[in-house]
């Protein structure tokens, strides 16, 4: 080996030996416990083929063939960009490639040296990484305790913005988006709201935890990602027109990336569309999660959800490995969520609802962990 390969493979050996090792596989277990697919688009059959139709409509262009500031653009782009910010109830809206590059624009661009960044301890890793390539202070506050924001808001400098998720994504819960948004009324603050986990499974139309919520207004940038409950791929920020022109001048992961094909644009038309004629789909899920509820409401270590992500905490990942395991002999495939993806200490089994989850699965899954817990 040569001495970068050796230098990488000690840092490997070292996880190695923690037992923190991570492999890609292509194994699934027959049931489906564990994917982001809340209202089951990703597996549509309807779906796929309303999209392929759409695609063969279009006429032969297998990319876009560059960034949107190049050739990247099309009329398709701007109608569904134009859509979806009638969807969210923004003035604007502007497509990414994924929730991850549309976060890190966002936090990257938008404060400024001077700054301060207030974000959710648990808020996710593209949201603590666009910060990081952000000139501005950044600061974590505790997971949900508006105390300790209201503490670290009084101390800040420069303009603050204050960082949350709707849905967060280890442990299931909302954030107190209402008393965020009096807060930084009070303080003169931005809210940045990632709607990741709220996409779709959420709100009229799917427009998620802030519009059901009547909230939206109060939030100054929301970012929506269809890779989960919308079950296709790319991402949106949704704002004021100025923040949109803003962000089309300034945020690096817009300019300098090739945008997505007319393909993948037309699917997230094609997917919002099947979503508001089968919107009954957001019950079905709600019914679901109250069932998993009713078997697994007295499970101790469960963490306080609602959403259709549940986790049940375990003591160290040897013990959050051997839970797992145990489900996956019965066919069950919930992934244990090991550290250093979570702080050490919060290691816990992610369980994830979805539609086409029957009561049958449901009821077996929360059997089997009453007996295992």
């Amino acid at each position: 080996m040569n001495p970068l390969d050796d230098l990488l493979n000690e840092k490997l050996s070292q996880r190695t030996d923690a037992g923190l090792i991570r492999k890609l596989t292509t194994q699934r277990l027959p049931v489906d416990f564990f994917t982001n697919d809340y209202l089951g688009l990703a597996r549509s059959k309807d779906l796929f083929q309303t999209i392929e139709s759409v695609h063969r409509d279009l006429g032969i262009q297998n990319g876009s063939s560059g960034s949107r500031l190049l050739g990247g653009n099309s009329h398709l782009i701007e109608a569904v960009e134009k859509d979806l910010g009638k969807l969210f109830r923004s003035e604007a809206a502007l497509i990414f490639n994924s929730g991850y590059a549309a976060n890190l624009a966002v936090l990257s661009a938008v404060p400024q040296k001077g700054d301060t960044i207030l974000y959710d301890s648990l808020a996710h890793a593209s949201l603590k990484d666009g910060a990081r390539l952000s000139l501005a202070a950044r600061h974590s506050f505790l997971h949900n305790n508006l105390a300790d924001l209201e503490q670290k808001l009084r101390s800040s400098k420069g303009k603050k913005f204050i960082v949350a998720e709707s849905i967060y994504s280890m442990d299931g819960d909302t954030c107190p988006l209402k008393e965020i948004g009096l807060l930084a009324k009070r303080y003169d603050a931005s809210v940045i709201l990632d709607e990741a986990h709220s996409t779709g499974v959420m709100g009229p139309g799917g427009a998620g935890y802030s519009v059901e919520h009547g909230l939206h207004d109060k939030i100054d940038i929301r970012i929506y990602t269809f890779g989960k409950g919308m079950g296709i791929h790319g991402a949106c920020v949704a704002g004021s027109e100025i923040l949109i022109r803003y962000l089309i001048n300034f945020a690096r992961p817009f300019i300098y990336t090739t945008a997505l094909s007319q393909h993948q644009v037309a699917a997230i038309r094609c997917a919002f569309s099947f979503l508001a004629e089968n919107i009954f789909l957001q019950q079905d899920l709600r019914k679901k999660i109250d069932l998993y509820l009713h078997g697994a409401g007295q499970l101790p270590n469960r963490t306080p959800s609602r959403s259709a992500i549940q986790t049940i905490l375990c003591d160290g990942n040897a013990a959050v490995k051997k839970l797992a395991a145990r489900l996956h002999d019965k066919g069950f495939d919930v992934r244990p969520i090991v550290s250093p993806t979570v702080p050490k200490g919060g290691e816990r089994l992610r369980i994830c609802l979805h539609t086409f989850n029957s009561d049958e699965e449901i009821n077996s899954l929360t059997e089997a962990l009453n007996s295992s817990v």
